[in-house]
């Protein structure tokens, strides 16, 4: 007696899909169409699903280790089990005594003979759209807004996507009598086959213009341009992409596509980013940096002042806190300003003897 289970490489706890799942991997393995297949093992493993995937037959299967279709019990033979005959392959994949075994060929052999199952009914995506805008530095801390003109295919705003002329309606597809598909047969290695795939006429609606609209011709979608308002968030960085979904073009009976904006941001001559926080440089007098003073610094928020304490040396870092790049949470990071000593080049004669004298006094 054949071990289906065993055949499928499924445990008996398997679910149906589990069932489906470890067939359908085999048959894109096994199938004597493919390269490498082989029908001895693809046939066997055809009958162990017909079984399994029947919850009449396994459970009469998992019961009393064979089915009772026929009444003829578990065989290896050429007729096999429960009268299961691959001879019949041909005449429409009928065995276990003239019954037809059923399959969803558009779920488990799509892949095998490449989509035959027929044309998805999920609806058609239109094409994704790229464009490249430049910000400011500050505008990439603080956000921005743009509005941009973009040629693309867009739902007609002339009927609204209906393709329909204005005061007309939409009727009934007469190739698919309103139901947006087609079903077709198709002779595969099984026999013959029925599937369905969307009708070419209405794309799958089922309804068609009674008299098509004046610019899209009964498409529904027509190229025009459109402005985008983008809104582009705080604390952005260079190279960024912002997904708008729906904004890219669409297609007949069908999604829009998404709109990718990729940021570029301009250098900014006094700041620099690390982070959160924002850097800065501030060049002080040798006398300040001894004695220490207060000195006025632009912000990216206006007008600062930074006191400078006595004795602070060269490369040292002031933070003013707050005042950095906004948080995705709130908040915002810090200002570090790094301190660059300005050193005299030449010195007057005064100046020299003020600092023979501070040498003097071992400074």
């Amino acid at each position: 007696m054949k071990d289906y289970y065993t055949i499928l490489g499924v445990p008996r706890s398997a679910t149906e899909d589990d069932i489906k799942k470890a067939f359908r991997k085999l048959a894109q393995k096994y199938h004597p169409d493919k390269k490498g297949g082989d029908e001895a093992k693809f046939k066997e493993m055809s009958e162990a699903y017909s079984i399994l995937s029947d919850k009449k037959r396994r459970a009469e299967y998992d019961t009393y280790g064979k089915t009772f279709a026929g009444g003829n019990g578990g065989s290896a033979s050429g007729a096999g089990f429960g009268g299961f005959d691959f001879s019949n392959f041909q005449q429409g994949f009928q065995g276990f005594n003239g019954q037809n075994v059923e399959f969803d060929l558009g779920d488990i052999f799509g892949d095998i003979f490449g989509g035959a199952g027929g044309q998805s009914r999920e609806q058609a995506r239109g094409r994704d759209i790229s464009i490249d805008i430049e910000l400011t530095f500050r505008e990439s801390i603080f956000g921005a807004d743009r509005r941009v003109l973009i040629s693309k295919m867009a739902v007609c705003d002339v009927c609204s996507g209906t393709g329909a002329k204005r005061g007309t309606k939409l009727v009934s597809c007469k190739t698919c009598n309103g139901k947006g598909e087609i079903r077709e047969t198709r002779n595969t290695f099984f026999g013959n086959f029925t599937s369905a795939r969307l009708c070419p006429t209405c794309s799958g609606r089922g309804e068609v213009p009674e008299t098509p609209c004046e610019v899209c011709h009964g498409a529904g979608v027509a190229k025009r341009q459109e402005e985008i308002h983008i809104s582009v968030p705080s604390g952005v960085l260079d190279g960024e992409m912002i997904r708008m979904p729906g904004r890219g073009e669409a297609v007949k009976a069908g999604g829009s596509g998404d709109l990718y904006v990729k940021l570029h941001i301009k250098k900014d001559a006094s700041f620099s980013r690390d982070g959160n926080n924002l850097l800065t440089a501030l060049s002080i007098k040798l006398t300040d940096a001894l004695l220490g003073g207060e000195y006025h610094i632009r912000t990216l928020d206006g007008e600062e002042v930074v006191t400078v304490p006595a004795g602070i040396v060269h490369g040292e870092t002031i933070r003013i806190r707050g005042k950095g790049v906004p948080g995705a949470r709130g908040g915002r990071g810090d200002l570090l300003v790094r301190i660059d000593i300005e050193f005299p080049k030449k010195l007057t004669h005064t100046a020299r003897d003020l600092i023979d004298k501070l040498r003097a006094e071992g400074l």
